[in-house]
């Protein structure tokens, strides 16, 4: 399933991750951390400021089985969106 940016922006995430400011690989662990603490199926979404997040999570989710919906940009930083896949 591709998102398109609208159906994104309009996306009510489970659990917000508010990692700005943070170096890599902080964002990465924040979200680690926060999707153990959603059930699957829920969606995290993480705030970034650091432009490697993109695709670090992407890769991540790719690699651990959850669903890298895309980003979002927002002012300033990225709002990158994922659904746990297990």
């Amino acid at each position: 399933m591709t998102a398109t940016l609208t159906e994104l922006d309009a996306l009510v995430a489970d659990k917000v991750i508010d990692a700005r400011g943070a170096a890599c690989p902080g964002p990465l662990l924040e979200a680690k951390k926060g999707m153990g603490t959603v059930p699957v199926g829920s969606v995290i979404e993480l705030w970034s400021t650091d432009p490697v997040t993109k695709s670090d999570i992407g890769a991540w989710s790719a690699k651990v089985g959850h669903e890298f919906l895309g980003t979002v940009t927002a002012d300033g930083y990225d709002r990158v969106l994922v659904r746990r896949g297990k």
